[in-house]
């Protein structure tokens, strides 16, 4: 299995969907791809990216919703006073941050232990 990744009794998951999140700060975090080793970003206009430095695009509040699902919103930008968030549509594109709000399930992340 190709770019699939055994870790013990767990799942086998693709290589690039391990994800590392780490505490920047109180409640800032970052999100770093293992395999691909580039930071999650959203830029000042809502955009999500990969970036290869961590910088202030990769500064994300970490919240725990109510359903026990995380969102995570940039630190640093707003979009008339409103967070922009991360979040996958159904085909799993990445949603510019303008489109997203903390009650739509496309911003709703369940972080796993691998």
């Amino acid at each position: 299995m190709k770019g699939l990744k055994r870790n013990g009794s767990g799942p086998v998951l693709p290589r690039n969907s391990v994800l590392e999140i780490k505490s920047v700060d109180v409640g800032i975090v970052a999100i770093k791809g293992l395999s691909s080793n580039f930071y999650l970003a959203i830029s000042k206009k809502g955009e999500l990216y990969g970036a290869r430095d961590f910088g202030v695009d990769c500064r994300l509040t970490e919240r725990i919703e109510e359903n026990r699902y995380n969102t995570y919103a940039s630190a640093e930008w707003r979009n008339k006073k409103k967070a922009m968030f991360v979040g996958l549509s159904a085909n799993g594109k990445p949603m510019r941050g303008k489109k997203t709000r903390r009650k739509n399930t496309a911003t709703h992340f369940l972080p796993i232990v691998v």
